[in-house]
């Protein structure tokens, strides 16, 4: 380059280097993007006991508005226009936060209430019961050990075969269906779903 003058060649070669390095930030960025994708895929796909529970800031990003609602805030969805209370498809149902299993289909009945209800957990061990006294009732709670995800309640019904119903939130869950559950990392909960 004399007397500040460009030739063709120097431009050339200075436009092969901005694309060069163009390309080379698109790549590490979609990169980037790709790999975090991934990290989120593994942190919300499957049950993994060794998995932290999100904070509430994390899950106020990755949870729907309704879903956070009711599983941080106490919420009660409205009966009759929820997403599982008239759900008869075999599979299970997962805490929203950690993926864990709590119910399963086997399980499910026809409470007549509008919200998805259950004879029993997978385990009571999954689950923390306590006592509600809010809007002037007494009732038990019902939230998940790991996620302390409020899910519902637990009421004495002689409908059930327990004798028990646990009346929940259908955002306070993810449905698993039999089909996808090998495909989600559920294979090891199969035999909670296949009919005896």
């Amino acid at each position: 380059m004399y007397g500040g003058r460009i030739t063709s060649e120097e431009r050339s070669a200075l436009s092969t280097y901005v694309g060069v390095g163009i390309a080379i930030v698109l790549i590490a960025g979609g990169l980037y993007f790709f790999f975090l994708a991934q990290k989120e895929k593994r942190e919300t796909t499957g049950f993994d006991p060794n998995r932290p529970v999100p904070s509430d800031a994390v899950l106020k990003r990755r949870l729907k508005a309704e879903e956070y609602f009711v599983v941080r805030e106490g919420g009660t969805q409205r009966a009759f226009q929820n997403q599982f209370w008239n759900n008869e498809r075999t599979g299970i149902y997962v805490d929203v936060i950690t993926g864990e299993p709590l119910f399963t289909s086997l399980d499910k009945f026809d409470g007549g209430i509008g919200m998805p209800t259950f004879s029993k957990p997978i385990s009571k061990d999954l689950l923390v019961e306590n006592v509600d006294t809010s809007h002037d009732m007494q009732r038990t709670e019902v939230r998940a050990k790991r996620s302390n995800a409020h899910l519902g309640h637990l009421f004495p019904d002689p409908k059930s075969p327990t004798g028990q119903s646990y009346a929940v939130n259908s955002a306070a869950f993810h449905f698993i269906p039999i089909e996808q559950m090998k495909s989600e990392g559920y294979e090891a909960f199969l035999s909670l779903v296949e009919k005896k």
